[in-house]
């Protein structure tokens, strides 16, 4: 099946997927470092061999400070769910965006497989993508995206019908949810901020007091246009 739009240079798009069968991808906290480690090595044009960088016996830290040399694409925000992912990106490269999914979904369903004894395929199909050509939808998918975790909270599983009803125990869950790239935005010195490339996107991205300001604003947007429209369907 043809996608509905083509990947271009210089333009920005939602890429998110979930397990088949909807059953979670992520088991422990091994398997989302794993990932998350993926979506750093893998954003580069040279081939990646995770088992020959482990065996030259780098820390996980210092993993995220390899050279990757010409990255394929670049990275605005990342979030990773028990079941699904989403990720803000923008291609940089021709087909970047194309070969860096397939590189990072290739590797974590190999990495799955092997450590969970299991065969076949691990994500529902294909990656699915959705053109953000708006500066509305790209500022809001921003919010969107790293709101997503707020319905692990409990008491917070509607949050996207129903609103949230603690907002401050959900400001204090999202700002020390390790597998976001929300901390990174919130000036948390951790090492995944080298995954994102904040250069590359606009400037309100870069604000951090503005942060829970834009956040907050978004569920106002939402109630009045259907998440449908934009390609949220997790």
């Amino acid at each position: 099946m043809l996608r509905k739009h083509t990947f271009s240079i210089g333009e920005y798009y939602h890429l998110y997927n979930r397990g088949t069968d909807k059953r979670e991808i992520f088991l422990d906290a091994h398997d989302y470092r794993r990932f998350v480690l993926l979506l750093y090595l893998c954003n580069s044009n040279k081939p990646i061999n995770i088992r020959k960088i482990f065996c030259k016996g780098p820390s996980f830290v210092e993993l995220f400070s390899l050279d990757r040399i010409n990255p394929l694409v670049a990275i605005g925000a990342w979030v990773l769910i028990p079941n699904h992912f989403h990720i803000l990106m923008k291609e940089t490269t021709e087909n970047g965006i194309v070969t860096f999914m397939r590189k990072v979904m290739t590797g974590y369903s190999m990495y799955f497989n092997k450590k969970y004894n299991r065969t076949g395929n691990l994500f529902q199909g294909r990656f699915k993508s959705e053109h953000s050509n708006k500066d509305e939808y790209l500022k809001y998918l921003f919010s969107y995206i790293h709101l997503n975790p707020a319905k692990l909270i409990p008491g917070e599983s509607k949050w996207k019908e129903s609103g949230i009803k603690n907002i401050e125990r959900v400001k204090e869950f999202l700002s020390k949810y390790e597998y976001s790239s929300l901390p990174d935005y919130l000036k948390n010195n951790r090492e995944y901020k080298n995954i994102i490339s904040k250069k590359e996107f606009p400037e309100y991205f870069s604000e951090p007091q503005n942060i829970w300001k834009e956040l907050l604003e978004w569920l106002n947007f939402a109630k009045d246009r259907p998440l449908h429209l934009y390609g949220q369907e997790s």
